[in-house]
């Protein structure tokens, strides 16, 4: 070989390192909004979508041997207005808290996470296995809390540290007293059964707030109606089978969707009607409870017209009633819908929503939002979120039910009790 035969071979094999190194650094440097946030849908839709990540690029490793993900501030707080740092924890990190099996059963959907503050534990509702577990604060130990649950889906606990529960297979929703025993708040109104009662809040009055749209009426997370009620009008599901409870499977859905108030005199009242909002789920009182916050969700089992995936606000009257409905957020955050479901505030009357942002990876966990609408920042998890709580002992951390697991990440800011 002659030298300059070489050097002409030298040449190009320099030229091509200088292109695959300039073409690797500019998918590095691609719109992390386009690949590593996990659209991935390569423009033109030409070719197959690149594989997204679910959070930070590359994925991040949540188990104790991960590596390091905390260099000050975690990369999965994101900061959209400078507010949001005002309300965040430098220094720390998102947890993944919980994630496996208890006593031998996976967990299959997380939701309605509660803290008692007495018990110093966080209480949760995984609905298909029909049972509540118990993480403790102390030793990070999980339990099974309450098995069976009659497929509970939202908790909380009220001014007096009792437990309340929304049960979709009894479609009812209880109180669980300081000496163990139950009350049955309510399981219908006007003679006519509820739907399953999905969320709950409580009022310093005493009264108890929530939400009842029809999600429970499906086999996966309580009982469908009776043959000829809506979510079962052909009679093709076998509603009875392996139900426990006498009623469940033989009730049909007799009621619109709708969100009540249970004053301690007993009488039960529709606050939010279903032409107002479609398949109410989420709901929340603001610190001075003269704001009512309303989440409507997608169409559920036998409906005809469902939710819209919007926050909706409402003022809380002198004589409990709302009004002056309006649209507090869509949860659109860079053309993506957040799917609301749960959300609680902060002592500053901040909203924290949870975020279902289906298979738009990176955009799952939470949203927050200051108490004009305004995004401040949101938390990504690479899990769809079905609620949120704050807890511990001083208030300061975010828990956030994960599909399949439990996550927890400290804050600046404390939430609006109770939990």
């Amino acid at each position: 070989m002659t030298l300059a035969t070489f050097s002409t071979r030298l040449a190009s094999r320099r030229t091509l390192i200088k292109a695959v190194a300039a073409l690797s650094g500019a998918v590095a440097m691609a719109p992390t909004g386009v690949f590593a946030q996990g659209v991935g849908n390569p423009p033109g839709g030409a070719g197959p979508a690149t594989p997204a990540t679910t959070t930070t690029s590359p994925p991040r490793d949540f188990s104790p041997n991960g590596a390091p993900s905390t260099y000050f501030s975690d990369p999965d707080v994101i900061t959209i207005d400078p507010a949001f740092g005002d309300i965040t924890q430098g220094n720390t990190t998102i947890q993944r808290v919980w994630h496996g099996d208890v006593n031998g059963k996976p967990i299959l959907w997380s939701e309605g996470p509660a803290w008692s503050s007495e018990g110093r534990y966080l209480l949760w509702s995984d609905i298909p296995n029909n049972r509540q577990l118990r993480w403790l604060e102390d030793d990070g130990h999980v339990s099974v809390f309450r098995d069976p649950s009659n497929n509970s889906n939202g908790n909380t606990f009220d001014y007096q540290g009792r437990q309340i529960s929304c049960e979709h297979l009894t479609r009812r929703v209880v109180r669980y007293e300081l000496d163990g025993s139950i009350t049955v708040i309510a399981d219908s109104f006007q003679g006519k059964h509820l739907n399953s009662p999905n969320d709950v809040v409580p009022h310093t009055d005493g009264s108890i707030w929530f939400t009842d749209p029809p999600y429970g009426a499906q086999a996966y997370e309580g009982a469908p109606d009776a043959p000829g009620g809506p979510a079962n009008a052909a009679g093709k599901q076998l509603s009875r089978v392996g139900q426990p409870e006498p009623e469940a499977g033989t009730l049909k859905r007799e009621l619109p969707t709708q969100c009540y108030r249970w004053d301690p005199s007993g009488r039960l009242d529709v606050v939010v009607t279903e032409d107002q909002i479609h398949d109410p789920n989420g709901i929340l009182l603001s610190p001075d409870q003269k704001t009512l916050y309303v989440i409507s969700t997608g169409k559920g089992p036998g409906d005809t017209v469902g939710g819209d995936g919007k926050v909706y606000a409402f003022d809380v009257t002198s004589d409990n009633k709302t009004a002056n409905k309006r649209l507090f957020t869509d949860c659109i955050v860079d053309g993506i819908s957040c799917g609301p479901d749960g959300m609680r505030c902060d002592v500053n009357g901040n909203v924290w929503i949870s975020s279902n942002a289906g298979r738009n990876l990176g955009y799952s966990g939470v949203t927050v939002w200051d108490p004009s609408g305004k995004l401040l920042g949101r938390v990504r998890i690479p899990e769809v979120v079905g609620n949120i709580a704050f807890g511990g002992i001083k208030r300061n951390r975010l828990f956030m039910a994960g599909s399949t697991s439990l996550y927890a990440l400290y804050v600046g800011t404390q939430g609006a009790a109770p939990g």
